[in-house]
């Protein structure tokens, strides 16, 4: 399983780097988890539109699925368009984009497929399982798992102790942490800091921690040196164009830049 960071900003793209997206390649099958603010172009440096086969998303705030309208675009409006791309979202987390065009301009670019975060079901090659995290909308926790590797992904996500159910053995932990040390009071709840996605990995006992959504001009290597403190194996900080493998060798996790 191949990881490859599209953007992993939150809140909104800088000059730099685009919000949340991830593009997720196992057996030939492309998986592009929410593609957020400014990830278009970024996926365009690795294939082609047409290339993609499927599309999850975590919850409905727009860093995580804005660009999810410009994909369709691409698809639907070109002078041979592929076949439907299947999208995988909550229920109701892509109303507001796909309501941008007409319901006939794109109709036949893609087959919406819902779920309830908590439910569980197989995009090609990967069996996912998801979890209610706790956010300012329903936000579903993903773990795809194929023969070779588990990845374990937050989306937005609270305190919860079922992150430790999401991320237990997993491969690789792509947490959200917005904040480095504390976040701040209002917004306790519903997102995380660097150190406790760090002990969340710990606990969970992932074998690698790759830190996203952080909030945008935070100093990476400060949200590094925070997981740091709470875990001690390999730890990432998203930025585009990373490519993490993932796989487990003779019984042994395995995380590759």
């Amino acid at each position: 399983m191949q990881l490859t960071v599209l953007g992993g900003c939150g809140a909104w793209p800088t000059a730099v780097q685009a919000c949340s997206g991830y593009l997720v390649d196992y057996a030939g099958f492309r998986l592009l988890i929410d593609p957020g603010y400014a990830t278009l172009p970024r996926l365009l440096d690795h294939c082609t539109v047409d290339a993609v086969d499927a599309v999850l998303v975590s919850h409905g705030h727009p860093d995580h699925c804005a660009d999810l309208n410009p994909l369709l675009r691409a698809r639907g409006l070109s002078d041979t368009p592929p076949s439907a791309l299947p999208v995988y979202a909550p229920h109701g987390a892509v109303d507001a984009v796909l309501a941008l065009d007409k319901a006939s301009m794109l109709a036949g670019a893609y087959r919406l497929h819902e779920f309830q975060p908590g439910d569980h079901f197989d995009i090609g090659p990967f069996r996912t399982d998801t979890w209610l995290l706790p956010h300012f909308v329903p936000n579903a926790g993903i773990r795809l798992t194929t023969p070779e590797a588990v990845l374990a992904y937050t989306g937005d996500t609270g305190p919860s102790p079922d992150i430790l159910r999401l991320a237990q053995n997993a491969d690789l932990l792509l947490s959200e942490a917005t904040h480095i040390h504390e976040v701040p009071s209002a917004d306790a709840p519903y997102l995380l800091t660097a150190r406790l996605a760090g002990q969340y990995a710990s606990q969970a006992d992932a074998a690698g921690l790759m830190l996203t959504h952080l909030w945008p001009g935070t100093v990476p290597e400060a949200a590094h040196d925070a997981a740091a403190g709470t875990f001690r194996h390999p730890i990432h900080v998203a930025t585009p164009g990373l490519k993490i493998k993932v796989a487990r060798t003779s019984g042994q996790t395995v995380v590759k830049p």
